[in-house]
């Protein structure tokens, strides 16, 4: 009832100011508007006072407003001398209202109306459907010490993350999905306040819907140098060029190069076909659902940091041979590319579990949430098991620090360049984030199931070229670490065209050479 209040309050508000405006030569009109105008804001402040949504929101929301109500009757006092007109525009403003605002008004205060967030824009993430918030019961504590609550809106509760090999090095294991019932949906707010204000909480936070979306492009053809390599489709695949792979493959040959282990890339994302024929000789299975791909996306990311190199199909990956990592899969994305903040977190934990050496995963959005601790406990617990977790940053043009889980302290984020080095259109920036770095991410050519190939935009698919080079990288020095990682990636990458914005371009050559010293 309060958001319509505070809907129609605003609508009464706005005509009592164009009316003042129109009529500042009557006194009796103009008293009277005034009145509309002031009795209006008030109920509108109220209303907005006493709203059930978060302070920052409340703030954005009467800032956006009150600019809205200048500009609007300041743009109707220049027409008050043509009643035409005056008018005229009057019938169309209120047919917006009725027709477009006066929805995005009561939206504007409702929980309820978050949207999804896809990889190509940046609304605000919708919350699952089955499980809306991630609580961490605090230490001694059992979720069954909040039954006054759970009993008061009808929650249902279950384990976050059941399955955790090293439970004594992390705190994931005292995480509950809590799904809020539909009728009790509009008071998520309070229930927060009163889950935060119980004394048995330590954190909650929002269990939010990612999606992909992958942009398809056309494949960029390069006058392809000699790689040493015999895969007839890196004609398409000009990062190569730019990465000088001919002078990476050249130091692994001729230094007759061995792994000191056989590295393990998990691309954390809607599976990987395991059966394409650019693939599954460096696939490894984790579990044979995962080795699934009906949306395509994870298939391309497996490609390109790990397709099999000169076997005289498809395209190529970081070595000239099979023999320093292979490439798995988690299926944290459905077919249709969406998927939950606990299913990735669930995904970190199960790569780490299964031996993984690097993750990598393209996805992400923007977060309603200024912190996401669950992010950092499961990027922590894959660090502590010796996994570098590469990101996405985000294909929404905007800056990276509000995108998860791209934000997470611990992760490499990485962001997209194009074929001449400058940052693509749509990547996010890196330059409030620890740990940033660039790789080709437009009309990027790689695998799509079936045995197909496509190229596709993203820094979906910038994410998997670093991952690849990190698991080149691992195979050589297992006991490498994200930070040292990292150093080896900025010191011996190469600017971009805005390298404050996306990091350093790497140069698998001279990072191999670096690790090899």
């Amino acid at each position: 009832m309060l958001i319509y209040i505070y809907a129609i309050s605003f609508i009464v508000s706005l005509s009592g100011l164009i009316g003042w405006f129109y009529a500042e030569e009557h006194a009796k009109r103009t008293k009277a508007f005034s009145t509309i105008f002031l009795g209006g804001f008030f109920v509108y402040l109220f209303s907005l006072a006493f709203a059930e949504v978060a302070f920052e929101q409340k703030l954005w929301v009467l800032f956006r407003d009150l600019i809205v109500l200048g500009l609007t009757s300041q743009f109707f006092s220049f027409f008050k001398k043509n009643k035409a007109i005056f008018f005229g525009l009057l019938a169309i403003l209120y047919g917006f209202i009725g027709a477009k605002y006066f929805s995005f008004l009561t939206n504007s205060l409702n929980e309820k109306s978050k949207t999804e967030t896809t990889e190509n824009n940046s609304t605000i993430a919708a919350l699952a459907d089955n499980g809306e918030l991630l609580v961490e019961v605090k230490d001694g504590e059992q979720i069954i010490d909040l039954q006054s609550i759970i009993e008061k809106y009808n929650l249902k509760y279950q384990i976050a993350f059941p399955q955790i090999e090293n439970s004594d090095i992390t705190d994931l294991d005292d995480y509950y999905l809590i799904n809020i019932p539909d009728e009790w949906e509009g008071k998520r707010s309070v229930i927060v306040r009163a889950l935060n204000e119980s004394g048995l909480v330590d954190w909650v936070e929002n269990n939010e819907v990612l999606n992909v979306s992958p942009m398809r492009s056309n494949p960029t053809k390069i006058n392809r140098p000699s790689y040493g390599v015999n895969d007839p489709g890196l004609g398409n695949v000009w990062g190569f060029d730019k990465m000088q792979m001919s002078k990476l493959y050249q130091t692994i040959q001729t230094k007759k190069l061995k792994p000191k282990k056989k590295a393990l890339v998990v691309i954390l994302d809607t599976g990987v076909d395991a059966d394409h024929e650019d693939i599954k000789g460096n696939y490894k299975k984790i579990r044979a659902k995962y080795g699934i791909d009906q949306h395509g996306h994870g298939t391309h990311c497996a490609g390109i940091a790990a397709a099999v190199s000169n076997n005289k199909i498809g395209i190529a990956s970081f070595a000239p041979n099979n023999g320093f990592y292979k490439v798995s899969s988690i299926q944290v994305l459905s077919s249709s590319g969406s998927g939950t903040q606990q299913g990735i977190i669930k995904g970190i934990i199960e790569a780490a579990d299964n031996g993984g050496d690097v993750l990598s995963l393209s996805l992400g959005g923007r977060s309603t949430d200024s912190k996401q601790r669950a992010y950092k406990k499961a990027v922590d617990y894959a660090r502590s098991k010796g996994c570098i977790v590469v990101v996405a940053a985000g294909n929404s043009n905007m800056n990276a620090k509000d995108y998860a889980p791209a934000n997470t302290p611990g992760v490499i984020t990485v962001s997209a360049v194009d074929e001449v080095l400058n940052k693509a259109t749509f990547s996010n920036t890196i330059q409030d984030l620890k740990m940033g770095i660039a790789a080709p991410g437009v009309n990027v050519y790689s695998t799509i199931p079936n045995n197909g190939y496509d190229a596709w935009n993203g820094t979906s698919m910038a994410t998997p070229y670093v991952a690849g080079l990190l698991g080149l990288m691992k195979s050589i020095n297992p006991d490498l670490t994200t930070e040292e990682a990292y150093e080896v990636l900025k010191s011996t990458g190469i600017d971009s065209g805005s390298t404050e914005l996306t990091g350093k371009f790497i140069q698998p050559q001279k990072a191999l050479e670096s690790i090899l010293k």
